[in-house]
């Protein structure tokens, strides 16, 4: 009752009228990075596109403020994630879908492509970006919004769109290519929270989050010892932190395994829910995968260049 009078409020405080926007440039506004990235690189200069969320922010606790709520108003397309992963914006992305185009894009993949989730059956794991090949079937699904809103765009857009799909198989090739470096026995991720799941199918890895699927999940103590024992049994060298999530379970289950006798260290930080620094190679989609699959290759076992796909990363080690 509470959120849906604080959704009222913001709504009522942004009630202007809309003006009648020019014929171009689009206003898209998207709920995460990921997808502010895709959305620019297939309008190209006909869309102006903004992020709600940057870099470190977690999208599952985010909640709107009354700017977002604006910017959402003005907007000419909303272009969301969905799947529960932006749920604090759930009821108010639903308000703003009965007056203009807002899609839930991971929504729009089929069922059977989606990891159900394991305590609630009929929802799905949101994290679909970290499977390339997945995400790349998303870039038809833009293409032909902005096609359907801006048509006079259309050739730029498709061309833009297979630009970036030729783009995204190449990255596709790269990362499969290292992770398929390391050895089979150490194929195994653990991080934070569960954000890796649709990684580990689509790459042949085993994936371990100490939180479930959301942050808002607690890890508990049975879990982390779980994790302890496999890390001490299997001889796991390296876990990991993620950027847009306390490092503070990560450290207990190198605290864990060390009171057992095993060293692990904590490979460099993966993104996971945020992309990096916007400006950097590593606050685009590329660069963040080019990233972790770099990272992950090399502190599991594998081989990957210091600076990645394209000589680009900011992290060398």
């Amino acid at each position: 009752m509470l959120r849906r009078r604080v959704l009222s409020t913001l709504l009522a405080a942004t009630l202007l009228p809309v003006a009648p926007r020019a014929a171009t440039p689009l206003q898209i506004v998207t709920t995460i990075a990921q997808i502010a990235d895709l959305a620019s690189r297939i309008a190209g200069e006909r869309a102006q596109v903004r992020s709600l969320m940057g870099e470190g922010v977690d999208p599952h606790t985010y909640r709107p403020t009354r700017a977002d709520v604006a910017a959402l108003r003005r907007a000419d397309l909303v272009l969301a994630n969905g799947l529960r992963l932006e749920a604090q914006l759930d009821e108010l992305l639903a308000v703003l879908a009965r007056e203009k185009p807002v899609l839930l894009l991971a929504e729009r993949l089929p069922p059977e492509r989606l990891l159900g989730h394991p305590e609630f059956p009929g929802k799905y794991d949101p994290h679909v970006w970290n499977d390339v090949g997945l995400w790349r079937e998303l870039v038809a699904v833009v293409r032909d919004e902005l096609v359907r809103l801006d048509p006079a765009g259309a050739r730029g857009y498709a061309e833009r769109a297979r630009a970036y799909e030729a783009e995204l198989a190449a990255l596709e090739a790269y990362v499969r290519e290292v992770l398929a470096s390391v050895p089979p026995e150490r194929r195994v991720l653990i991080s934070a929270h569960d954000a890796f799941g649709y990684f580990g199918r689509a790459y042949g890895f085993e994936v371990l989050g100490i939180q479930g699927l959301s942050t808002e999940s607690e890890a508990g103590l049975a879990g982390i010892e779980r994790i302890v024992r496999l890390l001490v049994d299997r001889r796991i060298e390296a876990v990991f932190v993620e950027s847009s999530v306390s490092e503070r379970n990560v450290l207990a289950l190198v605290e864990g395994a060390a009171a057992r006798g095993h060293t692990v260290r904590i490979g460099a930080q993966l993104f996971s829910d945020a992309m990096g620094a916007p400006g950097t190679y590593e606050g685009t989609y590329v660069g963040m995968i080019d990233h972790n699959a770099t990272v992950i290759a090399r502190a599991l076992g594998g081989t990957a260049p210091p600076r990645g796909w394209r000589g680009r990363l900011a992290l060398a080690s």
